[in-house]
């Protein structure tokens, strides 16, 4: 019960992510300095709750062995595919970046195929078709609207989603070795320091300007879009398992869209809600056993 409860505080805080950045961008800001700034905010409470587990909790004796594996997957789960989804976030709506993103357990199933020879069924294949068939659907419709900056867009959110999906697949097996706070603290604290040299590289903190309400937004993305949820969403990996955490985070695009619609404006149209269901049916007919 407390594995599905964090599932499903953690999916509903995640969700707030799109809205925020979106906040975010209407203040002045771009994907490389929201990446940043949220990061910086967050680094602080990871390096306090990593000094509490050193001095407080018994450090696993696997942990030294699995620190190039965490740094991996730090950078290809936090801050690549943060990168990509903010980069991706500047082009397209919330609804649609959602959406594209909860693809991402098709992905998990693929990689799977070619890297752990899992048989691809024909009920993955069904949901695939399925939900892709329904990302389509959302995609040709704002394209009607946008034009061709949301096939860049996309394609930035798609490479997200593929990102994200090594490090579900890969670091399952790691969470459960090292634990998921240790995992958490870890995996965030080095990404976030990949992210910090990112923008010491191509970025100029000379020319930051950040209104009162950014900082708002960014203080509320760093806190509740990820540092809350990504503790809430590793413990629920750890007691509910991925498949079952999955399943609560159908929950995900249904809040986004939502609030996309009802704090951004956003268009919804008959062609978003059918893209929606069918996105979710998917992925719900692919987490769904009988």
């Amino acid at each position: 019960m407390i594995g599905f409860i964090l599932a499903i505080v953690g999916t509903a805080l995640f969700s707030l992510k799109s809205i925020f950045i979106k906040l975010a961008y209407i203040e002045g800001l771009n994907s490389d300095s929201v990446l940043m700034l949220r990061m910086a905010l967050a680094l602080p409470i990871y390096l306090v709750i990593l000094a509490w587990l050193m001095r407080y909790k018994t450090r696993p004796a696997i942990l030294s062995n699995r620190l190039l594996n965490i740094t991996f997957l730090g950078f290809i789960g936090y801050y690549l595919s943060s990168w990509l989804d903010l980069k991706g976030l500047e082009m397209i709506s919330a609804s649609l970046e959602r959406l594209t993103l909860f693809t991402y357990p098709f992905l998990v199933a693929i990689l799977g195929a070619l890297f752990f020879k899992t048989p691809l069924t024909r009920k993955i294949i069904l949901a695939l078709i399925i939900s892709y068939g329904g990302l389509w659907l959302v995609f040709f419709q704002e394209l009607s609207v946008s034009g061709e900056p949301i096939f860049l867009g996309t394609l930035f959110v798609f490479l997200a989603a593929l990102s994200f999906s090594f490090y579900v697949l890969f670091g399952k097996k790691v969470i459960h070795e090292v634990g998921s706070l240790w995992f958490t603290s870890l995996a965030m604290a080095i990404s976030s320091i990949f992210v910090l040299m990112h923008f010491a590289i191509i970025g100029d903190f000379s020319t930051l300007h950040i209104t009162p309400l950014a900082w708002l937004w960014l203080v509320l993305l760093a806190i509740f879009s990820t540092v809350i949820p990504s503790f809430m969403i590793s413990e629920a990996i750890a007691r509910i398992g991925p498949a079952q955490t999955g399943i609560v985070g159908i929950l995900g695009p249904i809040v986004t869209m939502g609030l996309a619609i009802y704090v951004l404006n956003e268009a919804f149209t008959y062609w978003h809600a059918i893209g929606m269901t069918l996105v979710i049916s998917g992925v719900a007919l692919l987490m769904f056993k009988k």
